[in-house]
């Protein structure tokens, strides 16, 4: 796939890719294309973002092991209060984060909010947030 082969930073760049590879399209189809793909741009070493194919379909629930190494590439730190577990990333990253952890059905969390190197989740009213915490640290690998 062209976004794997390649840091494609902008549509432009797409449309021009992929007639180089003998396949015509404009910029309004390259963009609905990777709407429906559910592209996402990601923030790459020396602060570019390029667009990227998330793993896993959004209506199909993440393995641990998946989660394992989305949280041990991505989490940097994490703290909590309460019910809160707030967790850091490199810049650009949160989102990421908080893809995996919500598409990966742990029972304990409520939801997560994320901004561009940080993210909260919430823990369910009868779970703690130092609870959530080691769990999410534990797959973190911190």
């Amino acid at each position: 796939m062209l976004l794997e082969e390649h840091a494609v930073t902008n549509q432009v760049q797409l449309v021009e890719l992929l007639e180089a590879q003998g396949v015509t399209a404009t910029q309004a189809t390259v963009s609905r294309d990777l709407d429906d793909l559910g592209a996402i741009k990601v923030r790459v070493p020396g602060g570019e973002t390029v667009y990227a194919i998330p793993e896993m379909p959004m209506d199909r629930v993440a393995p641990e092991d998946h989660l394992r190494r989305v949280m041990g590439e991505w989490v940097a730190d994490l703290g909590f209060s309460g019910n809160i577990v707030v967790l850091r990333t490199p810049p650009g990253s949160a989102h990421v984060v908080a893809s995996a952890l919500d598409r990966a059905g742990i029972t304990e969390i409520l939801g997560t909010v994320a901004g561009d190197d940080t993210l909260m989740v919430v823990a369910r009213a009868d779970v703690s947030g130092a609870d959530l915490a080691k769990r999410l640290s534990d797959l973190a690998g911190l």
